[in-house]
């Protein structure tokens, strides 16, 4: 029979039909399941979970601390074991911060070992093969109509780097066995001058380590890590101006009789010819064979930067033994010229309108916007370069510093222009393990002065 179920508080009450005819009501007491029913073994469970889930992490904790102290016991020096003497000890005037970053540390420059580097020698000069032959350098030439437009164009163009016409910029980049460019110099009174004792000095260089401080810039770093053959065979050149070694002297760092303070010999540049001191920078970093006419190798540091490695042995390392001209330090954060250009802005470091110019050339040119250029990254940091004084680089270096002054003096814009224009055997960039290897950087410790002057 079909019947309807209510229930009550537990109380369940089923009535039929026939009941509800005869008027009587069953009652079931539905009675509620006692606690004391669950298992024993279901409790058991639940306090080992809780047992877990309280023991675990403090278990955790205990290792983690007896492990810190017994790193901490491990690394502890021991009073009875004295530390290593330091490399060239003669030099006192090191920073412990110096002497600290000069400490040993898993390399991924492979040099050669140190007997081997100790009698290390420069190769003999190779016959050339290369298509270009000679450079030939403009000096204080007429400028034809197209110079008066071109000065125009660009304030930083005077007579230290003569009036170069777009034309000529772009006859620059057509090889022939002998390239007439510009590159600085243009005329003996554009600026840079140096003293009588110092060019006879530069020209006695075969290998060159160099950097340069103007407007009071950054701190003179002494260079470590190198073997008594390159202290006799490498010369280590510091450019300044009379800002930098007055700021410096108050530093303590006063330039001896003999024109050295440590390794480094000081050469005291006067009648800057740019009014930006990063553009002056250029002139030691970019074409250092104008300065060293008898050298056959150079290392460019920044001044943030320690040198730390042998000269010869990076020598070996990055050009001998690859048989490479040029050698730089790739760029650690981006790979595209454009993407450069868009941080320099951001950063302030160029104006929005001389950055836009100069990618719209170099659009106009046909330089894509790619992140690899056969294959490798095309941008570079070039806070350290490598290279030789062979007529091929020589012209690669010049091109480069002739754009420098045409657009921005932001030099990693215009390094992969060169670079795919020119296309030439024997660039490699290398990775920032290895200029880490190479340098302890410091960062730059003051801001330089500019120079205020007259456009030439």
């Amino acid at each position: 029979m079909p019947s309807s179920s209510s229930l009550i508080q537990g109380i369940s009450i089923s009535v039929s039909e026939d009941d509800e005819a005869t008027g009587k009501v069953r009652v079931r007491v539905r009675r509620k399941r006692s606690r004391a029913s669950v298992s024993t073994s279901a409790r058991r469970r639940r306090l080992l979970f809780r047992t877990a889930r309280l023991g675990v992490p403090l278990l955790l904790a205990a290792l983690a601390v007896s492990l810190l102290l017994y790193e901490s016991y491990r690394l502890t020096p021991s009073h009875s074991s004295p530390l290593p003497p330091p490399s060239f000890a003669d030099f006192g005037d090191l920073s412990r911060a110096a002497r600290a970053a000069g400490s040993p540390r898993k390399s991924c420059l492979k040099l050669l070992d140190p007997e081997k580097l100790q009698n290390l020698e420069l190769p003999e000069i190779p016959e050339t093969n290369m298509s270009i032959k000679e450079v030939v350098y403009r000096s204080s030439l007429h400028h034809i109509e197209d110079d008066i437009l071109s000065h125009t164009e660009s304030s930083r163009f005077n007579s230290f780097t003569g009036y170069q016409t777009l034309t000529e910029r772009e006859e620059s980049f057509k090889i022939k066995e002998s390239m007439t460019v510009h590159c600085g110099f243009c005329n003996e009174n554009g600026g840079f001058q140096v003293s009588t004792v110092d060019r006879e000095y530069m020209r006695y260089c075969k290998v060159v380590v160099a950097t340069c401080a103007f407007g009071g810039g950054d701190d003179l770093h002494q260079p470590i890590g190198m073997t008594e053959n390159s202290i006799r065979k490498v010369c280590y050149v510091a450019f300044w101006d009379e800002v930098t070694r007055a700021s410096q002297e108050e530093e303590g760092n006063k330039i001896g009789e003999d024109n050295m303070i440590g390794l480094w010999r000081i050469i005291l540049v006067s009648d800057l010819p740019f009014s930006d001191q990063r553009l002056n920078g250029k002139i030691p970093k970019l074409i250092s064979h104008r300065l060293f006419p008898m050298a056959r190798y150079s290392i460019w540091v920044d001044s943030k930067s320690q040198f730390r490695r042998d000269p010869l042995g990076v020598l070996e390392a990055l050009l001998w033994r690859s048989n490479s001209c040029l050698a730089l330090s790739e760029h650690g954060a981006r790979s595209s010229l454009y993407d450069e250009a868009k941080a320099i802005v951001k950063k302030h470091k160029a104006t929005p309108e001389e950055v836009k110019v100069q990618l719209d050339q170099y659009r106009q040119d046909g330089i894509p916007d790619e992140k690899r250029f056969n294959g490798k990254k095309a941008l570079a940091e070039a806070s350290v370069i490598v290279r030789d004084h062979a007529p091929s680089t020589n012209l690669f270096m010049c091109l480069w510093f002739n754009e420098v002054v045409r657009f921005t003096s932001r030099d990693q814009l215009s390094f992969p222009y060169v670079l795919r224009r020119l296309r030439p055997p024997g660039v490699q960039l290398f990775p920032v393990c290895a200029r880490k290897d190479l340098v302890n950087s410091f960062g730059h410790r003051r801001k330089v002065k500019p120079l205020v002057k007259d456009a030439r």
